[in-house]
């Protein structure tokens, strides 16, 4: 078909081709909604306007490349390409420019609030969602105040620079966003693929970020059950200010379904419960418990289905590094998340084990390699499209007919652009899903946040216009001045100096995040400030230590698999707890564990230590002093001196150079014998060491 339009002078074929293009569109949006969203029980509220900011930036991508092709289209009909006449490519593109604007600037953040707002009624939704975004248009119309003066001076007071104003500055906003994500993703990408391209240390970064998640299901999992007891306590009421919400606060009670919960591990924190629940029960204190409730529930979901992907990913890698000494990986049973690829049996274990272990790493570092090319080509652009516009890459792969200082688009060129701004826009929206710093929002499988719906789909009809504009400049002037995109914002962009010597040097900034993600600026940050990071070394075995290290990340992981953490015996016992009546039971994220391999294949981490106490129960340094604190007054000061020095060295792993200098070293007598005895008082769990009895005590540890 692509053929027949491209050798057709008629418009009629290449119309047709657009219109199978936009029903495949429409078909991918859906199953992406179908992924995040249960399509039945999701309101028509929320499905129309996501649907519509995800469908009308994926007709942007296409409309790009057919513009380039009808305005700098080539003479020989066999390579014209997709192409539309002036008057239908117009309106498609104001159709889609203007309904994404207003998507983006007021349906999608009203709703958005409205869903989050907590009132029962529509009306107390709608004005608090209104409330909610005055301030946020507030602080854009007064920042905007003075752009307003600036074009009013420069082209008067006129209806075009009212429009211009409003155009570019929303172009800007959205440039400046866009290219710090785009930045990001440009070598987060390729670094990912490669990094992980080895099962081992994708295995060691899972067991790295396994502590952290895990500490977060579990305070996610404790806030939680603190607003289900203030619910509890709530419903007790049953005179006063309570009976007039009495409904209200009903409807909260069946959403927590605190019989069926998980039993609490402790008693309530407070000494008294009742006065967690205000003496005077307003309409405002419950909308803001039921949003605190709503927000918990999906922090729930998002964390445990984050660990059940861990669980998962930990478990494939590990089965793969197994199958280096039998020949054979066994995956065993499929979870129900798994994708038909996933679910497939057709290949043998000895294939599967080819493929996986053999094929597939090289398959990353190769896709990983070519995405790095790609990224140079696009930051390259950025730098030399204002000085050296000749100099562009990407300006040579889109354009291949040249007439002088112009050229000619065909159908290799728009497919080339659509293969482009699909990866610029792709680095940026995965800058959005992997930094968490949106307020706790998360993309959760058929379970997302209806707020979280609408923002992500904001951020991306936010991030597609000015990305796709943005591409367009790599061209030459000759080419894109020709184009209805140009004429649609294009113009009004470089309606004034300012908006014009803007949109050629602010993507150089694009230097800024690139740098940043490239030497881990972000972790020496965090790191300078104290926030804490988990660092995984790629040259030694050792990642981070202490609290939050990668081994403290596989015990928990084999706790899991092996269904011996206390997070899943008190599922198991309030399961057992609820019996077998299921009239009750509420619709709650299911931790699906990947079943365990039998036969030969060996165990998943089958050779680690004996487990440790999960992190809930971990001694930090605060309460380990207080622990210590707590001893016998008994004893004297010299032992308890010497249990603490002991512990702190006990405590302290030092890195692989320190301890590489001692290799090959034996230790005199007087420090513990010989190297033997030693050994054998470590293989112990202790050493017989006589510089520990100068402290006092036996040598032993006392906890």
């Amino acid at each position: 078909m692509m053929l027949l339009a491209s050798g057709s002078p008629s418009p009629v074929l290449s119309e047709i081709f657009a219109v199978l293009a936009l029903l495949v569109l429409s078909l991918v949006v859906l199953l992406i909604l179908r992924h995040y969203l249960p399509l039945r029980k999701t309101p028509a509220y929320l499905l129309v306007p996501v649907f519509f900011a995800l469908w009308l930036p994926a007709t942007i991508v296409l409309l790009v490349p057919i513009d380039l092709a009808s305005n700098a289209s080539t003479d020989d009909e066999a390579t014209k390409g997709i192409w539309l006449p002036p008057r239908a490519l117009l309106v498609s593109w104001r159709i889609s420019y203007w309904l994404t604007f207003v998507l983006t600037w007021f349906i999608l953040p009203i709703l958005a609030e409205y869903s989050d707002a907590g009132y029962r009624e529509s009306k107390d939704r709608i004005l608090y969602s209104l409330r909610s975004n005055a301030q946020y248009y507030a602080i854009v119309f007064g920042s905007a105040t003075l752009g307003l003066v600036y074009f009013f001076i420069s082209r008067g007071p006129t209806f075009m620079s009212l429009k211009g104003l409003i155009m570019a500055l929303s172009y800007c906003w959205g440039l400046a966003l866009a290219i710090y994500l785009m930045g990001h993703g440009l070598v987060a990408i390729p670094r990912g693929l490669i990094r992980n391209a080895r099962a081992s240390h994708r295995l060691r970064l899972l067991q790295s970020q396994a502590p952290r998640l895990y500490e977060k299901m579990e305070d996610a999992l404790l806030n939680l059950e603190d607003l289900e007891v203030q619910v509890s306590e709530l419903s007790k009421r049953k005179t006063g200010s309570a009976r007039d919400f009495r409904d209200w606060i009903e409807e909260l009670s069946e959403i927590c379904n605190i019989p069926e919960s998980r039993p609490r591990n402790v008693l309530p924190r407070a000494d008294n419960d009742n006065r967690i629940v205000p003496i005077v029960i307003t309409e405002k204190y419950l909308a803001d418990l039921t949003r605190q409730l709503t927000r918990a529930r999906h922090a729930k979901s998002r964390y445990l289905d984050e660990w059940d992907c861990l669980l998962r990913d930990a478990s494939k890698a590990q089965a793969v590094l197994d199958s280096a000494a039998s020949k054979k990986l066994e995956l065993g049973s499929s979870s129900p998340n798994s994708s038909l690829w996933e679910k497939a049996t057709v290949l043998t274990p000895y294939m599967r084990y080819l493929l996986h272990y053999h094929v597939i790493p090289y398959l990353r570092v190769f896709l990983g390699g070519f995405l790095a090319l790609a990224s140079m080509c696009i930051i390259w652009s950025e730098l030399v499209k204002a000085a050296l516009p000749s100099l562009s890459v990407i300006r040579f792969t889109v354009v291949h007919h040249w007439t002088g200082e112009g050229g000619r688009v065909g159908f290799a060129g728009q497919l080339t652009a659509a293969l482009w701004i699909m990866y610029m826009c792709a680095a940026a929206l995965y800058s959005v899903t992997e930094v968490k710093v949106w307020r706790g929002r998360s993309l959760v499988r058929r379970n997302t946040a209806h707020e979280s719906a609408f923002w992500y789909a904001g951020q991306v009809a936010k991030l597609t216009v000015p990305l796709s504009y943005n591409f367009v400049t790599f061209l030459s002037r000759q080419i894109y001045q020709e184009t209805t995109f140009y004429g649609i914002l294009g113009q009004y962009v470089d309606f004034t100096s300012l908006g014009k010597w803007f949109d050629y040097l602010f993507p150089a900034f694009v230097l800024v995040p690139v740098f940043a993600t490239l030497f881990g600026l972000y972790g020496k940050v965090k790191r300078f400030f104290g926030f804490g990071v988990d660092v995984v070394d790629e040259d030694e075995d050792q990642a981070s230590y202490g609290t939050g290290s990668w081994r403290e990340g596989r015990d928990l992981i084999e706790r899991e698999l092996n269904g011996t953490s206390i997070s899943r015996r008190l599922d198991q016992a309030a399961s057992r707890s609820r019996g077998t009546d299921s009239s009750h039971a509420r619709a709650v994220p299911i931790l699906t564990v990947p079943a365990a391999r039998n036969g030969g294949t060996q165990t998943p981490f089958a050779t680690s230590p004996s487990y440790r106490d999960p992190p809930s129960a971990r001694v930090t340094p605060s309460s380990r002093s207080q622990v210590v604190d707590s001893e016998p007054e008994e004893q004297n000061f010299f032992t308890n001196l010497g249990h603490r020095v002991k512990n702190t060295f006990d405590t302290i792993d030092p890195p692989k150079w320190f301890r590489d200098i001692g290799d090959g070293m034996k230790r005199p007598r007087w420090m513990g014998g010989s190297d033997d005895v030693a050994e054998s008082s470590t293989r112990a769990g202790r050493s017989d060491s006589d510089i520990r009895r100068w402290f006092g005590g036996d040598g032993r540890i006392r906890l």
